[in-house]
């Protein structure tokens, strides 16, 4: 088949997606308000809640959700064939994602910006808000950690990626003052960074750097765990217009013009996907596709990740109201096409079906390198670049968006222990809620694996618990749905579908890890699986009496007032 083809159509229904689907929400299910004053003006405090214009927020949400994660998974799940994986993604791009992240978006900004965290517990109750914070904790981590592997693996098997990582730091530094200390529009900060990031690409493909095999006695990637570490923790109490904002957005448009370069090769190139539509012949020890697919695909069609993005950073910088469905909806819609570009170069980025078939040998294999060698051969094939600079190009994307995440996920863990030490009656600030965050993924890094890898021993994990998140903040926004007497059912039937996919394989990963014997594993996923069937069930119970009663708030334009409660950012930077 023509992967020619295969993006046209995948383009069209995400386009339809947002220009039919998400103006139905907007106007019919949120009812989005412009007039509604946001809590980026009724908390400024030029730290966490700062009014932005809404690409440059756009920018900031999208970078943040979409990670490495978009890449790695449909990267992986190709193993199944590509029809599967094609499918999970568009449809759940426009029925699940654009519903979950414009849904968390909405419910926190009409809650002064509180994380889903919080509102648990305004609407679930105070024993779902102490296991939600436990499952998001436990994503965090994840997240942090892993990604740390990820992007530092990256550094060290891609030495020419190394000066434009590293250079985009000061570029949008430079994009931050330019725009928010002297007032210069958006236009020529944009077009000066694009073309700055392209040239610190050309100068990293012809100057590698590459660190010493050993550096106080800690191997190369493990250097660069623990200098991404620190980078994310400074970054992460810096005012988000200082480094955060600017280098998410310009990010965001590097990779906007990173996959008009992939999809324009593809175009001249016409390439022929040469994996299987559904394979037949997995490999053995592959799990079944159902319910795997559904949690090894969830960055790219729907993930927990976003709502907690999109309550903790996003929901305290957004303008309007209005803006809501562009940068939440349309934010999913960019990471659905980075996840297509991801299939199109995992599977018809190789000669021949058995070139394919030697790299996804075993279940777990492609990834990262999979897109970046694939992708590299669709753009060399496609445009006059070679096929080195290709690779440099595509995998400096990667390691992009995997810290811009990480840069956002170390912000909201530190969000998540100021709200936990705030239920216990402690008061944590910012400087000492980061340091909490940056030790415990740093003790798991290198407390479950000598080299820092240690992240990826809960990574199995990630999957699972981070659809159950999905569903539990689409709980959430049911309820308030609900308690508003609107309709609840564009967040009802997803809500259903990831519970369901998610204990199923959280129950079918429990049984290997009982005959694995690792405990470590057994035991978490045990206690992410009774917290994540807790909190559905008293959402469950908040539901049914919310559509007897009212919700007893304060009325505002939009008929759902204000929370009164405080966010741990507010109270932090003494605002509110």
């Amino acid at each position: 088949m023509d992967a020619l083809v295969l993006l046209v159509v995948g383009i069209v229904m995400m386009t339809l997606g947002y220009l039919l689907y998400s103006r139905f929400l907007a106007n019919r299910i949120y009812r989005l308000d412009p007039a509604f004053r946001t809590p980026a003006h009724e908390l400024e405090d030029g730290v966490d809640f700062v009014p932005t214009h809404r690409l440059v927020l756009w920018g900031h949400h999208f970078t943040s959700v979409a990670g490495a994660a978009p890449i790695v998974g449909p990267a992986v799940a190709v193993i199944w064939g590509w029809v599967p994986a094609f499918l999970w993604v568009t449809l759940g791009t426009v029925f699940f994602a654009g519903m979950h992240d414009l849904g968390a978006l909405w419910a926190s900004v009409r809650n002064r910006g509180q994380s889903m965290g919080a509102l648990s517990g305004r609407y679930i109750g105070a024993r779902g808000r102490n296991l939600f914070l436990v499952v998001i904790f436990l994503l965090l981590l994840m997240v942090n950690a892993a990604f740390a592997v990820v992007i530092s693996g990256l550094l060290v098997s891609r030495p020419s990626a190394v000066i434009p990582t590293w250079g985009a730091i000061a570029v949008a530094l430079v994009i931050g003052q330019l725009i928010y200390r002297y007032r210069v529009g958006l236009l020529w900060p944009s077009v000066g960074g694009i073309v700055a990031l392209y040239a610190l690409i050309l100068v990293g493909n012809q100057v590698p750097v590459e660190l010493p095999e050993t550096v106080l006695g800690l191997g190369a990637q493990s250097v660069w765990i623990i200098v991404l570490f620190l980078y994310a923790g400074v970054a992460s109490v810096l005012p988000v217009w200082v480094l955060l904002q600017p280098r998410d957005y310009i990010n965001g448009l590097q990779l906007f013009v990173g996959l008009g370069i992939l999809y324009g090769a593809v175009l001249v190139a016409g390439p022929t996907i040469v994996a299987p539509s559904v394979n037949t012949a997995i490999p053995a020890g592959t799990p079944s596709l159902v319910p795997l697919l559904f949690v090894t695909i969830a960055c790219g069609a729907i993930s927990g990740f976003h709502g907690m993005v999109a309550s903790g950073t996003t929901s305290k910088q957004l303008d309007k109201e209005s803006d809501a469905r562009f940068v939440g909806y349309f934010g999913a819609v960019g990471e659905g096409l980075l996840a297509l570009g991801a299939i199109i170069a995992c599977t018809a980025g190789f000669a021949t079906l058995a070139d394919w078939q030697e790299v996804y040998a075993e279940f777990g294999a492609g990834g990262v390198d999979a897109f970046v060698t694939g992708g590299a051969t669709i753009l060399s094939a496609g445009l006059p670049v070679s096929s080195g600079l290709a690779a440099t190009v595509l995998a400096t994307m990667a390691i992009l968006f995997a810290a811009t995440t990480m840069d956002t996920g170390l912000r909201l863990q530190r969000f998540v222990v100021q709200e936990a030490a705030g239920l216990a009656g402690v008061r944590i600030g910012k400087l000492l809620g980061t340091v909490i965050a940056l030790v415990v993924c740093l003790a798991l890094a290198f407390g479950a694996g000598a080299d820092g890898s240690g992240g990826m021993v809960i990574w199995p994990l990630f999957g699972t618990t981070n659809q159950l998140l999905a569903a539990l903040t689409l709980a959430i926004v049911a309820v308030i749905l609900v308690r508003l007497g609107r309709s609840a059912w564009p967040a009802l039937v997803p809500l259903a579908f990831l519970v369901v996919m998610s204990v199923y394989a959280l129950v079918v990963q429990a049984v290997q890890f009982y005959e694995d014997q690792n405990w470590l594993l057994l035991g978490m996923d045990v206690v992410i699986l009774v917290a994540a069937v807790w909190v559905a069930l008293e959402a469950a119970i908040a539901m049914a009496s919310g559509s007897r009663g009212s919700d007893g708030q304060q009325e505002g334009p939009g008929e759902l007032g204000v929370a009164t409660g405080r966010t741990a950012a507010s109270e932090d930077e003494g605002t509110g």
